[in-house]
């Protein structure tokens, strides 16, 4: 495809918006536009630039807006072993692998305190709700990039330790395509959590039926049995007290299928959080712009300190100081109103999902 010309682009941006002032220079166009209701204007120019492989600005400077137009950066090819479409593939069926043997063995130590089922069974229904979890959090992204006409990838599972650790550290999505402005970079940030957590719900419900109970005193006849506590967030007490369970003086065994509710429910915490890059980030930064977004980040390193996930906390603090947050080319336009007050339901959801400890419940 050949590089278009100047009239071309000035051609382009005329047949959207009322030019009143053009300037040149060898890496970029700046053109002064005078329409007021430029959001949906500024769509629309974004999205016939970024196929002739130009990207477009636009900023306000006293009063003044500006649509800044310039080469998108060439993209950089190295050498690859395997097809960069193999990629996502082989990273799922490694963690597919994991997650069964993970499973297996989960069944195995349950297994030899009280029988709850065949380990092989359990490993298919537990590899199936926890990739289920992560799949369909990913598709949600996807689904609402495909609505706004993004480009993304498949997911990247990404593999974790079975049996000594949790065998997938969750997956991503790359975008192959310019965040336009911020209602875009919303939608697609809170499409993700929510489809996933409609899926853990469902399989906390199903874990809490399958986890076996047993009474203190049953624990302490078992002299060589060791429990490791996890803090429960409300949604998971909310799944156990529906079956009863959870009650003084007993003890759930967590199944595999709940522990895959578990690490569901917390995934969507940690996803929600208004820090970094993370998809609660992306939200925080649409609606109050970088500087809060910043101090957000560092609040939400310290929540994760207080809950005991310093390794967490370390690491989203330690990637954004490279890059704090994603921009959008229209990063004028304010967010949408009904997006603000459904940013008070993401609020809510991660307070429901948060790993609270155990002193939050007394028994």
């Amino acid at each position: 495809m050949s590089e278009p010309t100047q009239e071309e682009v000035i051609s382009i941006v005329s047949s959207i918006f009322d030019i009143r002032e053009v300037t040149t220079t060898l890496e970029k166009m700046e053109f002064e536009v005078s329409d007021l209701d430029f959001k949906q204007k500024f769509v629309l120019l974004a999205q016939k630039l970024e196929v002739i492989n130009l990207v477009c600005f636009i900023n306000k400077s006293q009063g003044r807006l500006w649509v800044q137009i310039s080469r998108l950066p060439p993209q950089r090819r190295g050498f690859k072993l395997i097809p960069k479409s193999w990629t996502p593939r082989i990273l799922f069926a490694i963690v597919v692998a994991f997650v069964m043997i993970d499973g297996y063995y989960r069944t195995l130590g349950i297994n030899s305190i009280i029988r709850i089922g065949d380990p092989f069974d359990f490993a298919i229904l537990y590899t199936f709700s926890l990739v289920g979890i992560l799949g369909v959090h990913e598709a949600g992204h996807i689904i609402a990039a495909r609505i706004h006409k993004l480009r993304t990838s498949w997911p990247y599972f990404i593999p974790g330790i079975p049996v000594f650790g949790i065998p997938t550290f969750g997956a991503l999505i790359q975008s192959r395509s310019l965040t336009i402005n911020r209602d875009i970079l919303f939608d697609v940030a809170i499409a993700g959590p929510i489809a996933g957590l409609v899926i853990t719900i469902i399989v906390s419900f199903y874990g809490a039926y399958t986890s076996p109970v047993l009474d203190n005193d049953t624990i302490a006849g078992l002299s060589d049995l060791h429990l490791e506590k996890l803090n429960d967030s409300i949604l998971m007490k909310v799944a156990l007290i529906a079956y009863g369970k959870g009650g003084p003086n007993t003890e759930v065994i967590m199944s595999p299928i709940l522990f895959a509710a578990w690490l569901g429910f917390l995934i969507t915490f940690l996803n929600l959080l208004p820090a970094w890059q993370l998809d609660g980030g992306h939200m925080a930064r649409a609606i109050f712009g970088q500087r809060i977004h910043q101090f957000a980040t560092y609040g939400s390193v310290g929540v994760l300190f207080l809950l005991n996930y310093q390794m967490m906390a370390m690491f989203i603090l330690i990637f954004s100081i490279r890059n704090m947050s994603a921009r959008p080319l229209d990063d004028v336009s304010p967010l949408s109103k009904n997006r603000k007050l459904a940013y008070i339901g993401i609020i809510i959801i991660a307070i429901l999902c948060a790993p609270l400890p155990d002193l939050i419940w007394p028994k």
